[in-house]
């Protein structure tokens, strides 16, 4: 990409007679264009949604370590251990969407193009299922549709004996307690929210999310590097609030730092990662 100049009031031998040229209006290395590099500024001080390295004995909830082999996602459960700060908020800071109606799946480190969108997520994962061009996979077939869903299975699958979902005062299902949960739907639920569909709330799980672990119970094919990639997406462009406490702090948060760190790392970018670990 050529970076955009500076409009310059002086003439061009003016200029040349100094020996210098105008200077860009942004860091043309680091940042797609000025829109990005503000960007930048804007969420420097977020903090990160910190993945989890999942380390199990092995026999231990043997269920969930052989669905983990099954589906090939051992990748999602043991993310690099360190990531460096300042390359992932470049990463985000680039793939912040500046043209209405564009989804431009790419984000821009150090001088590199690195695309994000779901063959790019599947191949650096290592996901082996593989769709056809416009194919949903089974469980995003099954969400779009009105009668996609029962929850009345969903409960009695997720749920401890004799609990189920939390409801509205109209009786609609809405979210399952933690505390109502079986272990097993507690263990996918925080690898989802870590590793997966970043949250800091993990008191509950509401339905859609019950959808998915209900999904990944009973075997449904799930295009996991989709829901991430769209994920991605949603947190570049987020807009930036602040706290309402402490007003020198965002109470908004940004996802996947590890599997960025991997990601632009997949690519040869040359930026090792910082003694920032994990939770």
């Amino acid at each position: 990409m050529v970076p955009r100049k500076l409009s310059a009031k002086r003439s061009r031998m003016d200029a040349a007679a100094e020996g210098t040229s105008a200077a860009p209006e942004f860091d043309s290395h680091c940042f797609r264009s000025t829109e990005h590099q503000q960007r930048f500024e804007a969420i420097k001080g977020w903090p990160f949604h910190r993945e989890r390295r999942v380390q199990l004995r092995d026999d231990e909830y043997t269920d969930f370590q052989e669905e983990i082999a099954r589906r090939h996602w051992t990748s999602l459960v043991t993310p690099m251990a360190k990531f460096d700060p300042d390359i992932v908020l470049e990463f985000h800071a680039n793939a912040w969407p500046t043209e209405e109606g564009v989804r431009d799946m790419r984000s821009w480190v150090r001088g590199q193009w690195i695309p994000f969108d779901a063959d790019a997520l599947s191949q650096f994962l290592g996901d082996l299922l593989v769709l056809e061009e416009g194919q949903e996979c089974e469980f995003s077939q099954r969400r779009n549709r009105a009668d996609g869903f029962d929850e009345e299975a969903i409960a009695q699958l997720l749920c401890i004996p004799g609990q189920d979902f939390a409801r509205t005062a109209a009786g609609r299902q809405v979210r399952i307690m933690r505390t109502n949960m079986t272990t097993l739907t507690q263990i996918w639920m925080t690898l989802l929210l870590s590793n997966v569909l970043p949250s800091d709330h993990n008191s509950d799980l509401p339905l859609p999310k019950c959808q998915l672990v209900y999904a990944i119970l009973t075997r449904m094919r799930v295009h996991v590097a989709q829901l991430i990639a769209d994920t991605i997406y949603l947190f570049a462009g987020i807009v930036p609030t602040r706290h309402p406490v402490d007003p020198e702090n965002s109470n908004r948060a940004l996802g996947s730092p590890a599997l960025v760190t991997g990601l632009y790392q997949s690519y040869r970018v040359p930026v090792p990662p910082s003694k920032v670990t994990p939770s």
